[in-house]
Order: C-alpha cells, then structure tokens, then sequence
C-alpha cells in the first residue's frame, strides 16, 4: 500500500518574538529563520521519515526559488514529487511568530496553493493500486471535496485532517475513512467544548456516526484520542522538552497514515502518532522537526494507551 498527499506546499518564515504584537505596534524579534512547510508537504515528509510505505506529494508551488526549494525538502525526505508549477501564482507561505515557551501564532498566504485542482490527481501512477489518500484545509474546500470523491471512486482509503477548519469542513466527515481534528477543530464540528480526553471521546463518537470509520482527536500536551466501532483509546503525550509546536499536528497525521498503510492494530496506531507528534516538538521549524522512524519507535513503547469505556 501507497500513501499520497494531497494539499499545501509553504515557504514558511519564522520569527522569535517576546509576545505577539497589537495593532498598530511594530515590536523587534530576537531572531529570524525559514524552513519548508505546508500542511500537506509536512504530512507527506512525516509520513515518509517514519512509515516504511511509499509516499507522493501532489500540489503546486510556484515557479520560483521557494517553490524550487520545498520540492528539494521533500525530496531529501524520500517523498516522490508529484508537484506541479503554477506559472501564474508564486509559492505558498506560512509566517509563523513563535514564543520563548515554543506557542504559535500562524498567518498563511495561499499563493499556488489556491490553484490546485482535482486533475492534479490524475498525475498519480497506477490509480486501482491499494492507496492512503492524505488531505488537509490549506486548499480549496471544493477542491478537497472533489479530491474525497475522486477517492471513492477507486477505493482508496480516505484520511481528512480538518486543519486550519473552516465553514463547511463539516460537509465532508461523512465521505472518509479517517478524520483527524484537535480539540478546537472537534468542538466546531460537534458543538462538544473538549477540554480533556473525555469530551474528546464524547466528540469522536457523535463524528464517528456521521460516516468515517475512525476518528482521532488531538489534544497537545494531553495526547490525543482514538475512537472506532472496535472502542477508544486515549494516548497521554510523553514529557519531552518542548521547543517549537508548529509541526507536531501534521506528524501525528503522516505517522498515523503510516500506520494505516502498514495494518498496525488501532491502539498501536495512535502509540506511534502521538510519539511522532511529541517529537516533532522537541526542534524549531517544520519539516526539520519531524521525526524518523527509529526516534519514533524508541519512544512509542513509553505511549501508555488506555481503553476508554464505550461511550453510547
């Protein structure tokens, strides 16, 4: 089995500040770096550092130095580049103000990434083989929609991560096979205030019924929550020593596509994701950041999984 990623390519600029600024007010960083992001490029570099299935990136960068560059990044991950240039939009990018307790504050400019569509899918090889399908928020929401559709028809496995969530994110739970939230994304989407693993149970069951056939819930610090028809399980995070939080989302979806590309039973899964996840916060930046797959191993037998009651 194959895993492609379907979604944004940034040139992410990262600023150390003291504290996000208020309108109006120019404040100085103590320090400046770049580094390749993007949620879908991050998702497709995790996912190959750490599973052992291959990896594809589809999506649009521009024709430029920083479009240049992120295909590069993933190719020194092992992704295959499945990237096209769009010759009218310049490259997506993320910029990020960063505190010295490793928080974030992110403003995202599109750029090709508004310029996708679902015929860039048809640049995937071999579409009747066994596929992982990876989607996130940073496109067009018609374009994922068609891209869960174009799924379906060849019988890949669909994973959607709700990220960044946004009006009518809810209208494409029912058509996939896993969905991906954080507590925040799960509250918009089901009206529950998930503030432990709990209420993120609570919320995993009422999504699980609108169609997908698992649902897995992040919760920083606290782990994150798997919940199927076979039970739930929730994984509390590692202590690690946190430096930067931008990427440990998009490493908890690339391993968890991993592990679904390798068959790895549902509590093993969510294990591995939540050790990637924790790592991915233990170094500055996106893509350097993440984790491979002997670090994440190391750590994922410390992941003590406990099973949840069923919630009805």
């Amino acid at each position: 089995m194959r895993i492609v990623v379907f979604g944004s390519l940034n040139f992410d600029t990262a600023l150390a500040v003291e504290r996000q600024p208020a309108w109006g007010e120019t404040i100085l960083a103590q320090g400046a770096s770049t580094a390749a992001g993007g949620k879908g490029a991050n998702q497709a570099a995790a996912a190959a550092r750490i599973g052992r299935t291959p990896v594809a990136m589809v999506g649009r960068v521009g024709a430029d130095g920083a479009g240049a560059f992120l295909r590069a990044q993933l190719a020194a991950s092992g992704v295959t580049d499945l990237v096209r240039t769009d010759p009218t939009l310049g490259t997506g990018g993320a910029f990020i103000l960063r505190s010295p307790a490793g928080e974030n504050a992110i403003v995202v400019a599109a750029g090709a990434n508004d310029g996708v569509t679902v015929d860039d899918l048809a640049t995937v090889p071999d579409p009747d083989e066994p596929t992982v399908l990876v989607l996130q928020l940073e496109i067009p929401l018609a374009v994922v929609a068609d891209a869960v559709r174009h799924a379906r028809q060849r019988g890949w496995h669909v994973v959607l991560n709700t990220a960044p969530v946004r009006p009518g994110a809810e209208s494409l739970v029912d058509g996939v096979d896993t969905l991906v939230a954080n507590e925040v994304e799960a509250a918009q989407l089901t009206g529950v205030d998930v503030r432990d693993a709990g209420d993120a149970a609570t919320a995993g069951t009422i999504l699980l019924r609108r169609g997908p056939s698992r649902v897995a819930i992040t919760l920083g610090a606290r782990g994150a929550v798997l919940v199927s028809p076979a039970g739930a399980w929730h994984a509390p995070a590692p202590a690690v020593h946190v430096v930067d939080t931008t990427a440990a989302g998009d490493a908890f979806v690339g391993a968890l596509a991993a592990a679904i590309a390798e068959e790895l039973a549902e509590p093993d899964a969510l294990a591995l994701a939540v050790a990637a996840g924790s790592l991915a916060t233990t170094g500055a930046g996106a893509q350097p950041s993440l984790p491979d797959r002997a670090a994440v191993l190391r750590l994922a037998p410390s992941v003590g999984v406990e099973t949840f009651a069923a919630v009805e």
